[in-house]
This record gives C-alpha cells, sequence and structure tokens, in this order.
C-alpha cells in the first residue's frame, strides 16, 4: 500500500515587492506597490500597502487614491526572473518533484526525502531557513498529503509562516472554509453555487454528487465534490520546458514616433533575451505584437534556420518585423516580444562565428553584472536619456 504523501505548497510573500526590498533596504518597513503608469493595474503589492486595501490587479490611478504616500516602482521582470530561478534551484536541492506554479510558488513532493531530510515540517523549516539567507526574502509553506489542502495551508500561514495539516485533521481544517476557498470556484461558479444556498466546504460536501453535476456540468460537479471531501489524488508533476518567453508593455499614452517605438522593442527583446539566456535556451521564431490604439493588434512572426540568443541577433530580427509593417505615424498603445520554437543549450548546433561568438560572451558578461548590481546597471545606449547620461 502506498505511503501518506508529503506535499509542501512553497509561496514566495509578496514576491515582486520582496525583490524590490531587498535590493533597496530604505524600502523596508514602507507601503511598497509594483506597477506605475496612468493604464497600468497593480502587479503586486506588500504587506504595508495591503493595511490600506491595495490588492493586485487593483488599477494604479485607484491604488494611488488610496495611498498617496505609498512608493510605486516599475515592473522588473527580469529580475523577478532571475531570484525565482535561484529560488527554484532551492526547492531542487531538496526534492527533484518540483512543480512551479508561477514564479513565485510550487508544489513540491518530498515523500521520497523524508528519510533523508526529516519530516515534512523539517523538510519545510530547512526551505524557509534556506530561501531567507540567500535570497534574503520569506516565503510560507503548506504542508499536507495533497496538492489541494497544500495550498490552502500556505495561504492560511501568510506572510512568512508554515502550517502542516495531517490526514486525520483534513476535514476539521477544510469543512469550516468559505466555498470561495475551494480549488475551481470562481465567481461565476460561487454564484451558482451561492444560489443553491452553500457558504461553506461543508455544505457542499453534504449536498448530492448529482446536484452538483446538474449545476456545474460533469466534469466542474465531480471535481468540486471530490475536493468538497478533501480527495485529491493528482501527483507533483515537475514542469514541462518553457515554449516561449515574452515580453510586452502598454505605454501610459499612445506612441506614434518610429523611433520612440524601437527603443520599446528593444527594452523588450532585451529583458527577454536576458531570460532565454539565463534558462541556456535559444529561440528558433521571434514574433512582434502591436496594438493600435483602437485596440486593434497584429501579430507576426520569423523562424530563423539557426535558433539564437543574443539581443543584438533578435532586435535585428525585431526590428525588420516591425518596419515589414509600415505602419510609421499610426499611434500604438501596446508592442510586445516573443521568443518560441525555444531548443535547449546542450542540444543547440553551434555554427557560430567568432563576431557571433563575442557577441554571446559579452552579453554573458552583461547579465552577470545585471544580477549583481540590478538591472538598470548596464544598457544599449540608445535606451539612455540624455539627462543620465550628463
Amino acid at each position: 500500500m502506498r505511503d501518506t504523501p508529503t506535499i509542501l505548497h512553497v509561496d514566495m510573500d509578496a514576491f515582486f515587492a520582496s525583490v524590490a526590498e531587498r535590493d533597496n533596504p530604505e524600502l523596508k518597513g514602507k507601503a511598497v506597490v509594483i506597477g506605475m503608469g496612468v493604464r497600468a493595474v497593480v502587479s503586486a503589492a506588500n504587506y504595508e500597502a495591503r493595511k490600506f486595501g491595495i490588492h493586485a490587479a487593483m488599477p494604479i490611478a485607484r491604488a494611488r487614491r488610496l495611498a498617496p504616500n505609498a512608493i510605486f516602482l516599475p515592473v522588473d521582470m527580469a529580475r523577478y526572473c532571475q531570484v525565482s530561478s535561484h529560488v527554484m534551484e532551492i526547492f531542487e536541492s531538496f526534492t527533484p518533484h518540483v512543480e512551479p506554479i508561477s514564479l513565485d510558488e510550487a508544489f513540491l513532493d518530498v515523500s521520497g526525502a523524508r528519510k533523508l531530510l526529516g519530516s515534512g515540517r523539517e523538510i519545510g523549516a530547512a526551505i524557509r531557513a534556506k530561501v531567507q539567507s540567500q535570497e534574503g526574502i520569506t516565503c510560507s509553506v503548506g504542508i499536507a498529503p495533497s496538492k489541494f489542502i497544500a495550498k490552502l495551508a500556505s495561504q492560511h500561514c501568510k506572510p512568512d509562516g508554515m502550517l502542516e495539516i495531517k490526514a486525520d485533521r483534513i476535514l476539521e481544517f477544510l469543512h469550516p472554509l468559505p466555498i470561495e476557498a475551494m480549488w475551481g470556484v470562481g465567481p461565476k461558479t460561487a454564484e451558482i453555487l451561492s444560489r443553491l444556498g452553500l457558504k461553506t466546504i461543508e455544505e457542499i460536501a453534504n449536498l448530492p454528487r448529482s446536484t452538483l453535476i446538474r449545476a456545474l456540468g460533469q466534469a466542474s460537479g465531480e471535481s468540486i465534490y471530490e475536493l468538497a471531501w478533501g480527495r485529491d489524488y493528482r501527483d507533483v508533476r515537475p514542469s514541462e520546458p518553457e515554449k516561449s518567453i515574452s515580453a510586452a508593455e502598454t505605454f501610459p499614452q499612445d506612441l506614434d514616433s518610429p523611433e520612440e517605438i524601437l527603443k520599446e522593442f528593444l527594452r523588450l527583446t532585451e529583458r527577454a533575451t536576458a531570460r532565454l539566456r539565463e534558462r541556456g535556451l535559444f529561440a528558433k521564431t521571434i514574433s512582434i505584437k502591436v496594438r493600435f490604439a483602437d485596440f486593434t493588434t497584429i501579430n507576426r512572426s520569423k523562424t530563423l534556420p539557426l535558433a539564437i540568443a543574443g539581443t543584438h541577433q533578435c532586435y535585428e530580427v525585431v526590428k525588420g518585423l516591425y518596419r515589414a509593417l509600415q505602419i510609421d505615424r499610426a499611434r500604438l498603445r501596446l508592442v510586445g516580444v516573443s521568443l518560441e520554437n525555444l531548443v535547449d543549450e546542450s542540444a543547440h548546433q553551434m555554427l557560430l562565428g567568432e563576431r557571433v561568438r563575442g557577441w554571446r560572451e559579452a552579453e554573458g558578461a552583461i547579465d552577470r553584472a545585471k544580477e549583481r548590481f540590478g538591472s538598470d546597471s548596464v544598457r544599449p545606449a540608445r535606451l539612455i536619456t540624455p539627462d543620465e547620461g550628463d
């Protein structure tokens, strides 16, 4: 008979804001919001900012009204990806069974590591300590026999906590929770369940399975009924290779200057290729996206005979795709760059001349400098404004 599994859900605390505070200790204790621009939304808010009612996906304009003295910072996705990769490496030092859910959270099956590393609580404590000492940020850990309960547990011990739900305590923990805590219960499903008079997970569990299926459909009804009884048999599945890496920017005001638009394309290409190289990947297909002021969107792509990873090489393709659109002076509200058809470095057939090899060595040095001194420490000259050059 299979032993009861030990699943950890590790969730970084206010990840984007925590990275900003780690990089700039003067921000600690202050309300920090990640996101800038008139038409932007909040990407993240630290716990000080959340005291004002600020939360992710809130319009920046509203967040500023709620907390006019908060510090608003731009999104630095390249930096978050760097720290995320380090955190995932820490997880993988405890178990190969790591399933990333996003940049800042993952499931870990540590069942096979218990003999060597101790109980789930001991492993969770060791992970938290290692993340804190190596990355200078905190995380919360939920421990349970299943992914569903482990995730709920981590949510209930944030920030900077750890909570274990043992098999014989699952229903005691689960049933008093509101229906919105259920995996798979979004606003529409919650509305349907509320119309049935259901408020807690226990009430869902005590409803006939057939009633749930009639209300929600076969798949959703079955799934929610099983989860309401704490039954979740899904395994932790290590992540599949990335299929694409992208970066996009919505402008505070529509842009119609080709020169400014190309600057934005270069900035986005730099961001995307840094993530590409960090993962040891190459891209064979380069795509761009442009969205006009009327929200019309165009996508164009080019597939190359040989995969590339250099910022300079990729930008030349991006620039060619943009110029081929022949939309000079068109007003754009968003542009994006996507690197697709990715191949691993070990599988890449290196048919490089000295000039290309030189570009890769230089960009590798740039990537290392950015990781050490910050993402703005080294930038292409055309991205530096006149005031910065003084």
